[in-house]
Order: C-alpha cells, then structure tokens, then sequence
C-alpha cells in the first residue's frame, strides 16, 4: 500500500508542474501577443507569428543607387526614378557635379544647386547624394555598397559611354549589383536643348526650315515634322505619346480629405524648373491638398508667343505629377478661374508667385484671378527663387555654340540607340 501511495504521490507532482508549466508558458505567449497587438493598434486582432516576428526584424530594406546629370530635368528623368524606386525600397540618387558634366559632356544649363532641388522634389527618391562621379569607379563604388548600403546599381538601357568609350557601369555590371531599366521613349535633355536652340533659330534668321542645321538637334535624328496645316514657325510636334497608364503611375491615386484645405497654383509650368519646385512647396505648406492647373498649349501660345511652349501639355503635366509637393493637377485648365470651378473642386485659397514671365494679372481690367479676388481667396506668394522659363532659354542663348555643339555630339549616340535597341521587359522596372 505505501508503493501505491508513493506512486499516485509523485504522480499528483509531476501533473501539478505541468500544469502549473503550461499556465506559465501560455501566460507568456499571451504577453508577447499583447505587446505586438499594442504596438498594432489599427489591427489588434490580427493573427501574430512569432517565427514571422523575427524574419521581419531582421528583413533589410533594398536600397538602390541611381545617378544622372539631371540637367534640365523632364518627365523622362522623373520615369527613370520611378522604375528605379520600384526596384527595391529606398532610392539613393547620386547627382552628378558639374565639374563632371563639362569634362563629359559639355556645360550643364542647370547648376548643381538647382538640379539638386529638382531631384529632391521627384516623390519616389528617398536620399540624394550631391556631387557624384560621371562613372562608378572601384573606390566610389565600395563607398555605396559599404556606406550607403546600397544593393543594386541601376541604370537605363541607354548606353552611358566615357570619353574613351568604355562603359560607365562596367564594374557594377562584373559586380553583378547592376539592373536595367527602360529608357523613356520621346524625350531627352538633348531633345529639349535643341527645340529651344531651334526656336531661336527660327525668331532670327529667316532661312527656310530645312537649310537649318539646328532641325537636326533633336534625338532621334529625325528632322523636324509639323502637323498638317502648320507652318514652319509652329511648334515641333513631341515624339511622346501619351498614356492613361503613364498618368496613372505619375498620379497619387488619392483625393482631399473632406476638410481639407486646398490651395490651387496654375500656370504653364513649361520647362519645369527649380523656380517651379520652390513656388510650389511654398504653396502646398499654405494647405492640406495642392491642385495643381496647367494651362493648354493654345492658352500659352497665346500669351507667351508662336514658339511656346517648349514641351506639350501632356509632357508638362508628367513633369508637374512627379513633384512631391503637387497632390493632383488640372490637365487643360482654364485661363480664367470662375465661381464655378471653385465651387466644383472646394478650393480654399488660390496663389500666384511673385516671379513670373508676365504679372499682368495684377493691372488687367479682365484679370484671370477676379473671381478669387472678389471672394477674398487670392494670395501673392513671395516666389524663393527669381527663374523663370525664359531664363533657360536665354541661358542656351548666351552659350548657343557650346550647347550647339554637344548636342551635334549627344544625337549621334541617341541615333544609334534607336537603331539598335530591344524590347526591355517591364518586369526589370515597369516601364
């Protein structure tokens, strides 16, 4: 009997340590979901892992690196970095100094600083590093994987040529840390530079058309065209076609709250600029919400003269969708802001910078701003920067010859691009 009693004995004590064990070891486990549950408070009843809990802890962010000159920055710029972004989870964009640039390239129309306040603006890049090299040389690159942290090393599928004619991105390519995106179709700095160069040309020399050096400036190699019924003073039509699926990339996807305070800026926004990024955060830390109009290219033509605008209404719009201080944008709109529209998009304050190419607004009997005016809702923004979009072009005016001659250059090498390129899959970077 006492063997017995000995037995159930030490049988009550090892169910009784088990219990007391699993009460222990279930009271743990409900501590440990409660803490994430209250780190969580947006979905605390959602299931919790702890194996997954560790994984995510540890789990890195992809970083990638993508550098550029960034001069006279577009939309075909803005594409790049979002393919880029996609890529991974943080964008570090290297700028290329102008030191760089001239011994490359030729003499950058925009500075450092400004193309550094362009670059910032772009809504997909996270970090920005001033003053990077024209190549990725063995002790820079070390530098970005060791102290940026950087993954990958991205570029288009444009070739990027030293002045000895080796490839710019041959040692990340050997590093396997390279990934390729697809070039932008329509659109190149060289394009751009040579519309303006080509507009002037037209304003002062009355040869015809086809005797002028300058038609051959634009990428592609392609002389000018003009729509039907357009005369040769009219402006070039772009290479670029326009997509929904393109201004839905560029696009937020999200409207104003219901109190939201929106500020509405319009304007052509033609040859977007570091003016244009400056006056636009200005105006977004006046609300919640920023609507951006862009005028057509009938509407500035009419007021800024037969060779404007420089770029299209659609490639204006791309330009002003990519900055990250514009919330939504107004493709057409008009001149004139009435009740009407404001009532229809709740606009709360409508804003004007006080550097622009023309201030008439303020003495005109017929102001595009009475509305607004009368309503007490219209505010003069002192503008941070004094650029306009006259002073790129005068900019290429003073140097025509330098710029001239880069472009002769850059057009070779964008010619054989098209030539020879192939389809890039959108699975690399979402064209």
């Amino acid at each position: 009997m006492s063997s017995v009693g000995g037995n159930e004995e030490r049988w009550s004590r090892l169910v009784a340590t088990c219990l007391v064990g699993g009460v222990v070891f279930g009271l743990s486990i409900w501590g440990l979901y409660a803490a994430a549950a209250a780190q969580s408070p947006s979905s605390p009843r959602r299931s919790w892992n702890i194996t997954s809990s560790f994984k995510n802890k540890k789990k890195k962010p992809i970083r990638v690196y993508m550098d550029g000159c960034f001069d006279m920055m577009h939309y075909g710029h803005c594409n790049a970095l979002r393919q880029a972004r996609a890529l991974g989870d943080q964008l570090v964009v290297g700028v290329v100094s102008d030191a760089e640039i001239i011994a490359n390239k030729g003499p950058p129309v925009t500075p450092l600083h400004e193309r550094m306040i362009m670059v910032q603006a772009v809504k997909w890049v996270d970090e920005v590093i001033p003053d990077a090299p024209y190549a990725i040389t063995e002790d820079f690159m070390k530098k970005l994987f060791e102290e940026y942290k950087i993954d990958y090393i991205i570029h288009g599928d444009d070739p990027c040529v030293l002045p000895d004619g080796t490839d710019a991105y041959a040692l990340a390519k050997k590093a396997g840390r390279y990934k390729q995106i697809k070039r932008t179709e329509g659109v190149s700095s060289t394009d751009i530079v040579g519309r303006m160069l080509l507009c002037v040309r037209e304003r002062s020399v009355s040869d015809k058309p086809q005797h002028s050096s300058l038609q051959r400036q634009f990428s592609h190699g392609h002389s000018q065209k003009f729509e039907d019924g357009a005369s040769a003073g009219g402006t070039r039509v772009s290479h670029f076609l326009p997509t929904s699926r393109r201004i839905v990339q560029f696009s937020n996807g999200k409207g104003p709250g219901p109190d939201a305070r929106i500020i509405y800026i319009d304007g052509a926004f033609d040859l977007f600029h570091a003016g244009h990024v400056e006056i636009l955060r200005v105006a977004r830390g006046l609300g919640d919400f920023l609507l951006v109009g862009i005028h057509t290219d009938q509407t500035v033509s009419a007021k800024r003269g037969a060779h404007r605008p420089i770029m299209n209404l659609h490639e204006r719009s791309l330009s002003v969708l990519a900055c990250r201080y514009v919330d939504e944008v107004i493709i057409g709109a008009p001149w004139e802001i009435s009740k009407d529209m404001i009532t229809t998009f709740n606009i709360s304050l409508v804003v004007h910078g006080t550097v622009a190419e023309s201030n008439d607004f303020q003495t005109e009997q017929d102001s595009p701003y009475a509305v607004p005016l009368s309503l007490g809702i219209f505010k003069v923004l002192e503008s941070p920067l004094d650029i306009t979009t006259m002073t790129m072009i005068k900019r290429i005016v003073s140097n025509q010859d330098a710029y001239q001659k880069r472009n002769e250059k850059k057009a070779e090498s964008e010619r054989r691009y098209y030539e020879d390129k192939t389809y890039v899959s959108g699975k690399q970077g979402h064209p």
